[in-house]
């Protein structure tokens, strides 16, 4: 008989992050402003234009080479 067991998961520690949120009421599209590669992205999810903002959100790295330039 196979047994599991929840592991207690661990706090991953958190940061204000900077987000594009999409501008379209009925669209809940956000992305990450570090995984974006456009100056401007549209909401991959709508195609509407999106908007800089600001979100509490565990840490992520992109270690992509093709990440946009600051």
């Amino acid at each position: 008989m196979y047994y599991s067991r929840k592991r207690p998961t661990e706090d991953l520690p958190e940061e204000i992050t900077a987000i594009w949120s999409c501008t379209n009421e009925k669209c809940n599209g956000w992305m990450r402003d570090n995984f974006v590669f456009l100056i401007q992205p549209t909401c991959v999810q709508c195609q509407s234009l999106m908007e800089k903002g600001e979100k509490k959100l565990s840490i992520v790295v992109n270690t992509s080479p093709f990440q946009k330039k600051r």
